[in-house]
């Protein structure tokens, strides 16, 4: 089965925190038989992802010769989701001719005086361009619905605007691959942890994760609304299990690469007017 198929979000959608932990790609055997241990799983993971990535540079880059396609990946996920990791990886052994990373901050206030879309349509890609979303519009309709700023109504009315928005994006051209990066309660505790502990990752540490943390389950069932609204076959939602650093980025990895080659890229069409031209 193909990663898209297997990390579609489903209809009814339930984040549960065991689905954080699931291997659902990659080998998991040897030899046919024996069962791979901890570190052959990790180190096969990153094999395989190293393969997609290669090929991604390779189709990345006839995306941006051909000037034909525009393509936005959409990162979301609960803080240490690993929305930065995963970039880190999947980009890893691209052209950053070609790439742009967007990440969506707290709103300035001259953001704040327009729409909540508009410091969002400033950043979509233009034509050969693959840009991605660390954060994204979906803020509008997770943290302000937290923090009380939009009322049950208005975020309602959000999800119908934000599902226009990726239509007009999708007819005008933009391919948009949304990915849910689903890491467990435990997990983030457990990388929290580790921001305080260790002094060289001190600067990773907010405070206001702890405070965000408490409010867990209300986070997971906006979540869950907010892909369930907005999941559409022209801007699909994929749910990616992110408790394992390696299958999460295995799996968007493949995700994307699946999502470049049905668009069937190609080099440019040679110029005639070219051939024979010999430089001084």
């Amino acid at each position: 089965m193909k990663a898209c198929d297997t990390f579609r979000a489903p209809a009814a959608l339930k984040l549960r925190p065991s689905d954080a932990a699931l291997k659902l790609i990659g080998a998991a055997v040897k030899d046919g038989n024996a069962q791979l241990d901890k570190a052959e799983k990790k180190a096969l993971d990153q094999r395989q992802t190293h393969d997609i990535i290669e090929r991604i540079a390779e189709l990345q880059a006839m995306l941006y010769a051909q000037r034909k396609h525009k393509v936005l990946l959409i990162l979301q996920g609960m803080d240490t989701s690993g929305k930065d990791g995963t970039i880190r990886s999947l980009f890893s052994q691209v052209n950053p001719v070609g790439i742009r990373v967007a990440a969506f901050k707290a709103p300035t206030d001259i953001e704040q005086a327009h729409d909540y879309l508009w410091r969002v349509h400033q950043q979509v890609p233009v034509k050969g361009e693959m840009t991605v979303f660390n954060r994204s519009h979906y803020e509008s309709v997770l943290i302000e619905r937290v923090l009380n700023l939009i009322d049950g109504a208005e975020c309602k009315q959000r999800y119908a605007q934000i599902r226009d928005f990726e239509r007009m994006l999708a007819e005008t051209g933009t391919v948009i691959v949304k990915i849910f990066l689903h890491i467990s309660k435990d997990e983030q505790r457990a990388r929290l942890q580790e921001r305080i502990d260790d002094p060289d990752k001190n600067w990773k540490f907010d405070p206001a994760d702890i405070a965000q943390r408490k409010k867990w389950s209300e986070f997971v069932r906006l979540y869950e609304r907010a892909i369930v609204e907005t999941d559409t076959d022209y801007a699909p939602w994929y749910v990616v299990p992110a408790d394992s650093k390696t299958q999460r980025n295995l799996a968007v990895a493949a995700i994307l690469l699946e999502t470049l080659e049905r668009l069937k890229l190609d080099w440019p069409a040679p110029k005639p007017e070219l051939k024979g031209v010999k430089i001084d």
